[in-house]
C-alpha cells in the first residue's frame, strides 16, 4: 500500500471522529439531556407549584379544563407595568372562563405586595423567587406570556409587551 493512501485513510478516520465528537447537538459528557418537557407551542405546559402573594399556592395542573394565561413579569419592568392593566381588565372580562396568573420573577414579597396594591391587581400572583419556573419555561426577557388551552397545551407564546387588542386576540384563540 502506498504511503499517501495510508495518510489519506488515517486523516479520513481521525477527521470523521473529530466531526462526530464536536457536533453541535451532542450533549456534553457530564450534562445528559434533560427529560423535562421543553415548553413550546403545541406541547403540554410543564406543571409547577409556586406560593402566591396571598399566602396560597398555585399549581398549574389544578386548572386543567380551563384556559390559562401565564404572564412572567417584575415590578421594575416598564413594559410589564404598562401591560398589567390590560391583563387585569381581561381577567375581569373573562372571569370564570380563563385563569390569569401574573408570575413575579425574583423580587422581595414586600415590593410585589406594594406594587399589586397600588396597581389594583386582583389576578393570581405566584412568586417565582428563584426564577426556577421562569428558567424552566425559557423566559429570556420580561414580559413573556404563555397562552395554555383547557387541555394544558401551550397554544401561543408572546414575548414583549401586549396591548389589549393583542391580548384579546390571543385569548380568543384559546376559547375557540
Amino acid at each position: 500500500m502506498n504511503r499517501w493512501t495510508i495518510v489519506f485513510v488515517l486523516l479520513l478516520v481521525l477527521g470523521s471522529g473529530w466531526v462526530w465528537w464536536t457536533r453541535p447537538d451532542a450533549p456534553a459528557p457530564d450534562n445528559p439531556p434533560s427529560s423535562a418537557p421543553q415548553p413550546a407551542v403545541g406541547r403540554p405546559a410543564p406543571d409547577f407549584t409556586l406560593p402566591t402573594l396571598d399566602g396560597g399556592e398555585f399549581r398549574l395542573s389544578n386548572y386543567r379544563g380551563t384556559p390559562v394565561v401565564l404572564n412572567f413579569w417584575a415590578t421594575w419592568c416598564g413594559p410589564c407595568q404598562r401591560e398589567l392593566p390590560a391583563i387585569q381588565r381581561a381577567a375581569e372580562h373573562y372571569d370564570g372562563l380563563v385563569v390569569f396568573a401574573a408570575i413575579d420573577q425574583a423580587e422581595p414579597i414586600e415590593r410585589v405586595q406594594r406594587f399589586v396594591e397600588e396597581a389594583g391587581l386582583t389576578v393570581i400572583v405566584p412568586l417565582d423567587g428563584e426564577q426556577i419556573v421562569g428558567e424552566r419555561y425559557g423566559v429570556r426577557g420580561l414580559p413573556t406570556t404563555y397562552f395554555i388551552d383547557e387541555a394544558g397545551v401551550i397554544r401561543s407564546i408572546w414575548m414583549g409587551e401586549m396591548n389589549s387588542i393583542i391580548l384579546a386576540e390571543q385569548i380568543a384563540g384559546l376559547l375557540r
